[in-house]
């Protein structure tokens, strides 16, 4: 009680000297009134994706008045300091009334500590307890009275009031206690946010959940006194669950979270949509629980028409260090597979090589000491390009990529400002073949131009990012033709009413990585599957593992289907037979290599095996048929090594005859 009556008699004897006080409270010298707050990253809607602490391990947020419900104002106001927006600071009529009760109970009853006395108090973190200290935070609150407005100090209350551990602040709090944004709240929320700062610690929802409720409540009682709220709401306010437990600040988007921060403090706002988001988050988790831990997934989904990416995922768990978690793999430089073979083909309409019903071979070919076979290891001889596409075959894309020339491949990747990484010189035909690195942004940017028309504009996910020009990579007319080749595969078995959607999938050289990209008339998307040490993952297939996910994906991105576009009025839509005779088909005809039976040689003698005979051959034609003893035994062979059902002992001739007629024959004994 002493320091109270010591404080009135000195502040009174001041009000007599007015000129000695105000030249007392402007030479206060103010303490740092900014304070560091938490970098924010939101998404396109400021829906907050993640946050992180400021130095010293505190979460402690930027808010802006129009983010507090009123609600909150006029209890904050209503129980803390009733006369807030009439006194100077100080509020003489309360610290008249603390010294009368103190006076007449012989002890401290109230106190007179005003909410800028408070903010005076936090600033400094002094003391409330002690004399001296009580009169720097009564001159301190003049000083911030006469420089600052009412709404000001508010702010400043609203942001650096402590709310119990390492949280600062009215948002942060209610982000911690509720899971919520202060922007609408409850009658109780709002009690209990207006309570907490008294007794931070003691008061604390998740170590001392009781004694939170017991200040709650009270808080409701006054207010209900003060004709704050109704009885009703007081009542009701007081049933209200009160939070046991802390919920965890957002973490959505992790990966480009960083990549946001990275940049610089502050707030940032990115493209990305904090619901179709958390969807694919799920999505991912889902699809890899339960397979090897070491194994990761990514997805990039973007808008092709603006450019904007919508979703980007970076692992199916962010925390998680078996499965590398923390690795960004839509950042990682991967082998594409086959993902790159749309590219190539509408290069080479473009350039007037090809067109979808041109036919090409599908035989054995050597460049050199480069022998590409097919995946499957089959040949199918004459086919049209857009089969050979769907078909996603080797040869015949390697063939136009010969054509071509890699490096206009490779200019084609840069148009589409695609960062292709090379290990060696200069590109090969393998190039083609997913043989140069990409990352998986950047293979969804080289999807979204084919999707707009052939036109790349640069994915974005910041809105601080400018607006980089677009380049043309295909004509429009050769895109929407790659685009309808792509349109015409079947669906997974698994896939949902996703309606039409272009997709090409690819796996690399051993199975290191599945890939499905696609589009429709809106979306373009991208998923990976792999693991991040690189590794092969046996049994791994873009077909089966990656497409069923792009088609969720592109689901959950919109309300309902979105159309591929039509043709362009220059597309050109005719048969084979209505082509130039150039087009119809590709390259000059060459000379089938001549077909060899390689084993067994002519004249072998030949132990009687069960299962037959083994055939292997050289050259021709696919498809096959093979004759014994003149008699057809088998038809519609497609690789170079078979077995021929010969049985009994003796003599026998074996014939293999290729799709243009060539044959090659050999005689051998069976003993």
């Amino acid at each position: 009680m002493r320091w109270l009556v010591s404080l009135v008699v000195l502040f009174w004897s001041a009000a007599l000297a007015r000129d000695q006080l105000d030249a007392y409270v402007d030479a206060t010298e103010l303490p740092v009134l900014v304070h560091a707050t938490s970098p924010e990253v939101r998404d396109r809607n400021g829906v907050l994706l993640r946050a992180y602490m400021v130095d010293g391990g505190l979460w402690r947020m930027d808010l802006s008045p129009d983010q507090v419900d009123p609600l909150f104002y006029k209890m904050l106001v209503a129980y803390e300091d009733k006369r807030f927006y009439r006194h100077s600071g100080v509020d003489l009529v309360a610290t008249a009334r603390a010294f009368g009760q103190a006076v007449r109970h012989g002890r401290i009853v109230s106190g007179a500590s005003t909410l800028t006395m408070q903010v005076a108090r936090l600033l400094e973190d002094g003391s409330t307890g002690k004399w001296a200290g009580k009169l720097r935070q009564m001159r301190l609150a003049l000083a911030l009275e006469r420089r600052l407005s009412k709404q000001e100090i508010l702010a400043l209350y609203l942001r650096i009031a402590p709310y119990g551990g390492n949280i600062e602040g009215l948002r942060a709090a209610s982000l911690a206690w509720l899971g919520k944004e202060p922007t609408r709240l409850t009658p109780a929320e709002a009690a209990l946010l207006v309570s907490l700062p008294q007794a931070p610690e003691s008061r604390r929802p998740d170590r001392h959940p009781e004694a939170a409720k017991f200040a709650r409540d009270r808080v409701l009682m006054r207010m209900q006194g003060a004709g704050v709220i109704d009885m009703e709401a007081a009542l009701a306010g007081q049933r209200d669950p009160a939070p046991k437990g802390r919920q965890p600040v957002p973490q959505i988007a992790p990966h480009l979270a960083d990549r946001a921060v990275a940049l610089g403090p502050g707030r940032h706002d990115l493209t990305l949509d904090a619901e179709v988001q958390r969807g694919l988050e799920t999505l991912v988790a889902q699809h890899m629980s339960g397979r090897d831990p070491r194994l990761s997934m990514a997805i990039v989904l973007a808008d092709h028409q603006t450019g904007e990416i919508l979703a980007s995922v970076g692992s199916p768990h962010y925390a998680d260090t078996q499965g590398q978690g923390f690795v960004d793999m839509t950042q990682a430089i991967r082998s594409p597979g086959s993902t790159l073979k749309p590219l190539v083909y509408g290069l080479a309409f473009d350039r007037g090589l090809a067109h979808p019903e041109t036919l090409i071979l599908d035989t054995p070919v050597q460049f050199g000491r480069y022998a590409p076979q097919n995946f499957d290891g089959l040949f199918r001889g004459e086919i049209s390009v857009r089969k050979a596409l769907q078909l996603s075959l080797n040869i015949p894309v390697i063939r136009l990529t010969d054509a071509l020339g890699p490096a206009h491949v490779m200019a084609g990747l840069k148009r589409a400002s695609v960062d292709a990484q090379l290990q060696g010189g200069a590109p090969g035909l393998a190039l083609s073949l997913g043989g140069v690195g990409v990352t998986l942004q950047d293979m969804v940017q080289l999807y979204a131009a084919v999707a707009r028309g052939g036109v790349a504009v640069p994915l974005r996910w910041t809105r601080a990012n400018p607006k980089h020009p677009t380049q043309r990579v295909l004509s429009e007319a050769v895109a929407w033709q790659v685009g309808n080749i792509l349109a015409g595969l079947s669906p997974p078995p698994t896939a949902g009413p996703a309606g039409r959607v272009a997709y090409k999938t690819g796996t690399s050289y051993g199975h290191r990585d599945a890939w499905a990209l696609g589009w429709d008339g809106q979306f373009v998307a991208g998923v990976w599957i792999g693991r991040p040490d690189g590794t092969p993952v046996p049994g791994a297939f873009g077909g089966s593992d990656a497409a069923p996910v792009l088609f969720q994906t592109l689901e959950r991105a919109r309300i309902s289907p979105v159309p591929l576009p039509p043709p362009p009025p220059e597309t050109l839509l005719i048969s084979r037979a209505q082509l130039p005779t150039a087009l119809q088909s590709f390259g000059p005809r060459e000379k089938a290599p001549a077909l060899q039976v390689t084993f067994p040689p002519d004249g072998a003698r030949l132990a009687l095996e069960a299962g037959g005979i083994p055939v292997k051959i050289r050259g021709g034609v696919p498809p096959y048929s093979l004759l014994v003893d003149g008699a057809v035994s088998a038809s519609g062979l497609r690789r170079a090594e078979f077995f021929a059902p010969v049985q009994g002992r003796g003599f026998s001739t074996l014939s293999v005859i290729d799709a243009l007629g060539n044959s090659g024959r050999v005689s051998i004994e069976l003993r």
